[in-house]
C-alpha cells in the first residue's frame, strides 16, 4: 500500500471514531474502507497506533477495543486534569446489591429474576431495575415456563462499563475461586 492511500485510511478511521459516540465494529470500519484482509486491517492499526498518532507521548488519545469494537479514548494518565477542566463527575458507583446480580447475569445469561433472586437468597427486583435503568443490562425474551418471566442478559454498555472487548474477557470462575481463596483472611488473634 502506497503510504498516501495508508494516511487517508488512517485519517479516515481517526475521524470515524472521533465522531462516534460507541466503539465501532472492525468489521464496519474495513467495510467502509474497502478492505477484505483483517491482516491488512491489523496492519493499518497498527501504523496508526505506533507511527501515526496515538504511540507519542505528547499525544492525549490512545486507541482502545471496547465493547467489540474500537474507539479513540483519553490517555488514563490524563484524566485528573482532565477532570479538573470539565468537573466531570464519577460515573455512579454499583451498590454490592446491584454488582452481585450483574455478575450472575454476566455469567448465567440469560436469567430470570427469579433464578437471580435463589442465587443471591434475596428479592432482586430493585438492583435489576437500577440496572436496566443503567443500561447494563436488558430483556433478551421469554422462558417459557409458566408466567413467561423475563430472561436478562448484559449488553454493550457492559463490555464499555467494565473495559471488556467481549465477555470471553471475563475471569473464569476458577480464577475468581482461586482469587478469594488467595487473599488473607483477617485473623483476630494475632
Amino acid at each position: 500500500m502506497n503510504p498516501e492511500a495508508l494516511s487517508r485510511q488512517i485519517a479516515l478511521i481517526e475521524a470515524l471514531l472521533f465522531v462516534s459516540k460507541e466503539p465501532v465494529e472492525p468489521g464496519r470500519i474495513m467495510e467502509f474502507l474497502g478492505l477484505d484482509d483483517i491482516e491488512e486491517f491489523e496492519k493499518v492499526l497498527a501504523v496508526m497506533e505506533k507511527d501515526q498518532l496515538l504511540d507519542r507521548p505528547e499525544r492525549g488519545l490512545m486507541l482502545k477495543r471496547s465493547g467489540g469494537g474500537l474507539q479513540l479514548v483519553t490517555k488514563p494518565d490524563l484524566h485528573d486534569e482532565l477532570k479538573q477542566f470539565f468537573t466531570i463527575k464519577q460515573a455512579t458507583k454499583l451498590t454490592i446489591a446491584s454488582l452481585e446480580t450483574l455478575s450472575i447475569i454476566a455469567y448465567r445469561q440469560p436469567a430470570t429474576l427469579t433464578e437471580i433472586s435463589l442465587m443471591r437468597g434475596v428479592n432482586s427486583t430493585g438492583p435489576v431495575k437500577n440496572l436496566l435503568q443503567k443500561k447494563l443490562i436488558k430483556i433478551t425474551g421469554r422462558k417459557q415456563v409458566p408466567g413467561l418471566p423475563a430472561l436478562y442478559a448484559t449488553t454493550p454498555e457492559f463490555l464499555v462499563y467494565f473495559g471488556l472487548n467481549n465477555l470471553s474477557e471475563l475471569p473464569s470462575l476458577e480464577e475468581l475461586t482461586e482469587l478469594f481463596e488467595e487473599k488473607e483472611q483477617p485473623s483476630l488473634f494475632k
